[in-house]
């Protein structure tokens, strides 16, 4: 299965490992990704033509919509992305975590431990339950300073370190995304692959 995930920003390619994890979950081999920023695609076209510009430049089977829902009911950011899908013929999903896609990234304190350089370092980094992470007002903030506690480096030090880069490391220091099933948003991607993987088996 060939997919594009279709994102605001650069910063979202990191969902490509969960998504291709998640297809996996369901027995889909080989799988190959695409990631397409949708921050590059002209903003003055309508919706239905941004989508159509991602599928002539990365032809998929299956296409992967990023939005954060932010301060919006995931519910509407789903319905928006099913309205600028309209009248193509390509399987669509969406991805809409709750506040942003960092907070996917905090499960895992060991990778965040990794990414940050040392894995060994045991400074305490206060990170919340897995439950209440879709709760969280700004998880980028929070992931960006879980890791450079992480990093055990002083004050100064800190400052020079390239955060941003760092969170791009995490996923690969994560095989298995099974505890985010513990989020309604994350249980709800895993519903609507199930569900495609389904549909196209029956077909």
């Amino acid at each position: 299965m060939i997919y594009t995930l279709v994102a605001d920003g650069s910063s979202d390619a990191v969902l490509i490992p969960i998504l291709t994890w998640s297809l996996k979950q369901h027995n889909v081999s080989p799988v190959e990704a695409q990631w397409a920023d949708f921050g590059r695609i002209p903003r003055q076209l309508s919706a239905e033509d941004r989508i159509r510009v991602v599928l002539d430049l990365y032809p998929c089977d299956v296409l992967f919509i990023h939005r954060d829902a932010e301060a919006q009911p995931p519910q509407l950011r789903r319905t928006e992305i099913a309205q600028s899908m309209a009248g193509s013929a390509v399987r669509h999903i969406p991805v809409v975590p709750v506040r942003m896609t960092e907070a996917w990234l905090l499960a895992s304190e060991t990778a965040i431990r990794s990414a940050a350089g040392n894995p060994n370092g045991n400074i305490a980094l206060t990170l919340p339950n897995t439950r209440n992470l879709e709760n969280l007002a700004d998880p980028k903030r929070v992931l960006h300073t879980a890791l450079a506690t992480a990093s055990g480096l002083n004050v100064r030090r800190r400052a020079k370190l390239a955060v941003h880069e760092r969170v791009h490391l995490i996923p690969n220091y994560i095989n298995d995304y099974s505890c985010l099933n513990a989020l309604p948003a994350f249980r709800a991607l895993q519903n609507d692959i199930r569900d495609l993987i389904e549909d196209n088996r029956n077909s």
